[in-house]
C-alpha cells in the first residue's frame, strides 16, 4: 500500500518567518556588493511563495519576453535540505558593472561572463551561508552553470529544472540607486526540501 505524501503547504508565519530570515542573509550580501562595487544596493522587501515549477516564469515577470539577460544557476544541499539558486542579470548591467569594477577594458563576451561568475558567487554564497547559518545548516555549494548569455527569460527557464511538482521561492531583486545595475536572485528549494525547511521554521517560531 502506497503511502501519500505529506502535503507541503506555507502558513503566514512561517511566511513571515522565511521573509525575515532572507533579509538577514540579503543583508549581507548586498553589503558585499557594496563594498565591491562602491554603491549603495536597494533592497526590497523579498518575495516568498509556494509555487508550480511550471509558474517560475511569474517569478520573473519584471524581465519582458524581448529583455536580454544572462543567468548563473548554482545548487546546494544540506542536512536533507537542497535547492538550486537562479541569478539573472538584465544585460544593461554589465556596462556600469564593468565601471564600477574598473574593467571597462575587458567587457569582451570572456569578460562579461567572468564579471557575471564573480558577481553571482558573492550574492549566491553570501545569501545562502546567511540563511543556512540562521537554520544552522550547512550548505555544500555545487560549481555554478552558466543558463545563458544574452538571451531571454523563456530560454533560461528552458535551460533550467523542470523536474519538481512544487517549489518554495524566495527572490530577492537587487538594484542600485545611482548606477544601472538590476538582477533577480531566486533561491528555489525542492518539495522534499520544504516539509524539513518547514519544521525548522516552526521550531524558531515556538
Amino acid at each position: 500500500m502506497n503511502t501519500a505524501s505529506p502535503t507541503v503547504t506555507l502558513s503566514d508565519d512561517q511566511r513571515d518567518c522565511y521573509q525575515e530570515l532572507t533579509n538577514v542573509a540579503m543583508g549581507q550580501a548586498a553589503d558585499r556588493l557594496a563594498r565591491l562595487l562602491g554603491e549603495y544596493v536597494v533592497l526590497p522587501i523579498p518575495r516568498v511563495n509556494l509555487i508550480e515549477s511550471s509558474d517560475l516564469r511569474m517569478a520573473l515577470e519584471g524581465y519582458g519576453e524581448d529583455s536580454s539577460v544572462s543567468a548563473v544557476c548554482q545548487g546546494f544541499i544540506g542536512s536533507g535540505i537542497a535547492g538550486e539558486a537562479l541569478l539573472v542579470f538584465n544585460d544593461t548591467s554589465f556596462k556600469d558593472l564593468a565601471r564600477l569594477t574598473r574593467r571597462e577594458q575587458d567587457l569582451t563576451h570572456n569578460g562579461q561572463l567572468e564579471l557575471l561568475m564573480d558577481v553571482s558567487s558573492l550574492l549566491i554564497g553570501a545569501c545562502i551561508q546567511g540563511i543556512g547559518e540562521q537554520l544552522e545548516v550547512h550548505f555544500n555549494q555545487g560549481h555554478p552553470v552558466v543558463l545563458g548569455q544574452h538571451c531571454n527569460v523563456r530560454d533560461i527557464l528552458k535551460a533550467g529544472n523542470e523536474l519538481w511538482t512544487k517549489t518554495l521561492a524566495i527572490e530577492i531583486h537587487y538594484t542600485m540607486e545611482s548606477v544601472n545595475v538590476d538582477c533577480d536572485l531566486l533561491l528555489l528549494f525542492t518539495e522534499d526540501s520544504v516539509l524539513r525547511l518547514n519544521q525548522k521554521i516552526d521550531y524558531l517560531l515556538d
